[in-house]
Parts: C-alpha cells; structure tokens; sequence
C-alpha cells in the first residue's frame, strides 16, 4: 500500500510517500480502506518525534489518526461490522496510508450523506472539543469563551456550544475570520492586549465557561473570567494550567462520541468547513499549511478515490 511515512523525525520534508506492506486485521480488529485522512497538530508533534503515551514510534512511522473509508477485511471475534461497510474512525497513528486497522469499536457507519472528506476529519477535532465541553458541563443559559475559534477544532467547539444550549459564545479570532465566526453564532472578540476587557464587554455578567486552543495568554484571560476554575480546560497549555490550578483533560475517545457527532453533523447542528484537501503525496505540504496557524476550519488528506477501492 501507498502511505504518506516517516523514516526519520524532522520537518515537513521528512514525510514522504512511501510503499509499505499492507496491515492484516487481527481478533477485535477492522482494515479499512482510507478514502480520506484528517490532518491535526497531534500529527505535526510525531513527525517532529513526539510520542503519544505509551506508544514506542518505530520507523516507518505513519502519522494520522483521523480517517474514514470502507472496511475490507474483518478481524476474528467481530461482529456488527462487516467488509463493505462504509465507516469512519480513529486511532493513534496509520490514518496516511490506503489501508489502516484499528478496533472494531472505534469506527462507526458512515451514511451516505456526509462527504468523504467531512467524515474523514470529523473525529479528531470534533472529539477533542465534545470531550472539552462536556468536561466543563457547557449546557442551557450558559456564556461560553472558546479561544482560537476559527480554527479546526475551534469552530467544531462553537457549534456545540450552541447545540447544547449555551446562550452567548464567545470566540477569539483575528479580525480577518469575525465574519465567519459571527456565520457559526458565535460574538467574535479579537485577540491580544486588552482581550479580558473586550470580553467582559460582551458578557457583563460573566463568562461561566472556556476553552482554550490558542496558548498560555488566553488560558490567563480565562482564568481571569470564569469564576470557577474547574470549568476551563486547555488543549495546548498544559504548564499554565498546572500552574493556575486548571483541571487537565482526561482523554476519552469513543465510538459513541463519535456517533454523536455523526448525528449532530446530519441533523444541520454541525457543519465541518474544509479548509483544503491535499492529496496523499501532498501530505508535507499539508503539513505546512497547518503549521501557520493561519486560516480557518479543517486540513484533510484524499488518500483513495472510489474507483480503487477493490
């Protein structure tokens, strides 16, 4: 199989496309065929050698762990899943390549009216934000700070906030994406010197939740708003948040947080903006895009086209 593979840590440049032995399904497992791959700074940390907990990075290594395809071989001990089966899912690394194997659990049907590439990104960010948002038990009446809103897992985390029933969310953009945030329902709030201000004069009764994407500056301006810690979380400032008192986020990824997000994406709640599709040989370049930290909504890779998946 074709993958997009690292055989050394480094730059963009060191993620090449690369022939590899095709993986084999074992007991409990899937084989999917990828037709897409969302990319996720998660990602762009293994190919500069960060390893995920207990997870030892053998080279080859193939980054993703985001994908959506059709499952062509069933491991021993499976049931509920059978080859054809359009699906999407997760995992920890394998999602840049033309096959992946994960557990069975961790896919879920894909229906026929959401996009190969809108399933293919859906995961990562969507799972990250619904795992934050109910950690800091965003509900009903709520005003809700979301830091980095433009970004792939930021506009995912607004359009929950206002499923749930959150009242005022506020977002953290440039200027350049307040229109777009103000599209999702959110009230845009630039960022930089002066932003605890701006903020209190959206929400003069208080801001009872936030989460940050964006750093240790916006995880002080959260701390500084909402009144009980424990319903802040960070997804990139883990010192700051130990050093303020801010509750870390437990992990936990599931087949049925994902299915909620497959309904709430059907149901209108949810709508996933590309930002672009790389092809699979262009995976460096879509690594280079997510590096700016510039732009808005998801990067995702087109690693199959239906005329191959045989």
């Amino acid at each position: 199989m074709k993958a997009a593979a690292l055989t050394e840590f480094g730059g963009p440049e060191v993620l090449t496309l690369t022939d590899l032995p095709d993986p084999q399904a074992g007991p409990g497992q899937v084989r999917v065929r990828v037709r897409a791959a969302g990319v996720l700074p998660f990602d762009l940390g293994v190919r500069q050698g960060w390893a995920p907990p207990s997870v030892d990075l053998t080279f080859p290594v193939v980054p993703g762990n985001e994908f959506a395809g059709v499952v062509d071989q069933v491991g021993e001990g499976v049931t509920g899943v059978a080859v054809g089966a359009e699906v999407l899912g997760y995992g920890l690394l394998g999602g840049y390549a033309e096959r992946v194997v994960v557990p069975a659990d961790q896919v879920v049907a894909k229906p026929p009216a959401l996009p190969w590439e809108v399933a293919g990104g859906l995961s990562g960010n969507g799972q990250g934000a619904h795992m934050a948002l109910e950690a800091v038990r965003v509900g009903p009446g709520d005003t809700v700070l979301i830091h980095a809103a433009a970004g792939g897992l930021g506009t995912i985390a607004v359009q929950l906030a206002r499923a749930w029933g959150a009242t005022t969310v506020i977002g953290t953009a440039s200027p350049a994406n307040h229109a777009y945030l103000r599209s999702l329902g959110a009230v845009p709030v630039a960022y930089g010197p002066g932003l605890v201000d701006r903020v209190r004069a959206v929400a003069p009764d208080g801001v009872d939740a936030a989460l940050d994407a964006a750093g240790p500056e916006a995880l002080y301006a959260s701390a500084e708003l909402v009144r009980d810690r424990g319903r802040v979380r960070t997804m990139v400032s883990d010192e700051a948040a130990l050093e303020l008192g801010i509750p870390a986020l437990t992990p936990a990824r599931s087949g049925a947080r994902l299915a909620d997000l497959v309904r709430l994406t059907l149901r209108g709640d949810l709508r996933l903006h590309l930002r672009r599709v790389y092809p699979l040989r262009d995976a460096a370049d879509a690594h280079r895009d997510l590096a700016t930290g510039h732009g808005r909504g998801k990067i995702v890779l087109r690693v199959t086209s239906a005329h191959v998946l045989v």
